[in-house]
């Protein structure tokens, strides 16, 4: 009697029965290997854990989350292992709306505050930088201008469109003879609720609105009418630009304790990358590679 033939892989026609001879039965394919588990001197961090973790790391993709979570976990396991080998014990402390740390929060918190200094930026440093950043200290420059919106509906055609350019250009060709006009023609047009203040829009600064009336501010001198029409997601804009105020640069002295605060912020990074880096040069980490510091794991749930 011939032996059934036993296969893997897809389902074959006829009936799967090995009592049966001549039979072909097909067995489920074998499993794939597991991903490499990932731990830290022998201690595994949870595939679950990880899956957790990501929940608190917005990024591109679930896959580039699960990543920064592993990491965040390893980086978390680094220093729980240092403040267990120096010792350390820690008190958990309340935030501001009352809430205690966790007891391994609490244990970083303390290794940070142990092994990671923080200097006090200085007088210099803060001027130096102050000096060597002059865009960072400044008030935004700031526009005033009227404008008249001749709206393009969603899925208008070219010719609705172009409807709405040309009557644009009309309406500029009407203020070249008539500039004192802006007022009452915005009042009548417009589709914007500036209308009702004649097309004032106040002072305006960057980021404000788009970036495309942005642009056209910036090309226009003070009292002079756009010459075509401004297009952008809103539709056509007739605009014009009664102001334009520099940005002003603020005094050493209203921002130098907001640079003491960056500096020192930027230092207690640097040392703990520092400290982390040389934490994973000691520690025997399988199943990933750090790309760097990432960002601490422990965020409240």
């Amino acid at each position: 009697m011939s032996q059934p033939l036993i296969q893997f892989g897809a389902p074959a026609a006829g009936p799967a029965n090995p009592a049966l001879p001549g039979t072909r039965v097909r067995l489920p394919s074998p499993p794939r290997a597991a991903a490499s588990a990932i731990a830290v001197d022998g201690v595994a961090i949870p595939h679950a854990a990880i899956s957790a973790e990501a929940q608190q790391h917005p990024a591109a993709s679930p896959s580039e989350a699960f990543l920064e979570a592993a990491e965040a976990l390893v980086v978390r396991q680094l220093l729980l292992a240092e403040a267990a080998r120096l010792g350390l014990a820690a008190v958990a402390l309340p935030d501001d709306r009352g809430r205690l740390e966790t007891d391994e929060d609490a244990l970083v918190r303390t290794l940070l505050e142990s092994e990671v200094g923080t200097p006090e930026a200085s007088e210099a440093e803060c001027l130096r930088y102050y000096r060597a950043n002059p865009g960072r200290f400044a008030t935004p420059p700031m526009w005033e201008a009227h404008h008249i919106l001749l709206p393009v509906p969603a899925g208008a055609d070219a010719q609705q469109q172009g409807a709405a350019g040309e009557r644009a250009r009309r309406l500029i060709a009407e203020l070249t003879d008539t500039p004192d006009r802006f007022a009452e023609l915005a009042r009548l047009n417009s589709a914007c609720p500036s209308r009702h203040v004649g097309g004032s829009l106040g002072q305006l600064t960057p980021g404000s609105t788009v970036a495309e009336f942005e642009a056209a501010l910036d090309g226009l001198a003070e009292g002079e009418i756009s010459a075509e029409p401004v297009r952008s997601r809103y539709g056509f804009h007739v605009i014009r630009l009664d102001r334009r105020i520099a940005g002003r640069r603020l005094p050493f002295e209203q921002v130098r304790e907001r640079i003491a605060v960056h500096l020192e912020a930027a230092s207690w990074s640097r040392g703990v990358a520092q400290l982390i880096g040389q934490l994973a040069e000691r520690a025997q980490i399988v199943g990933i590679v750090l790309r760097g510091a990432p960002h601490l794991s422990g965020g409240r749930r």
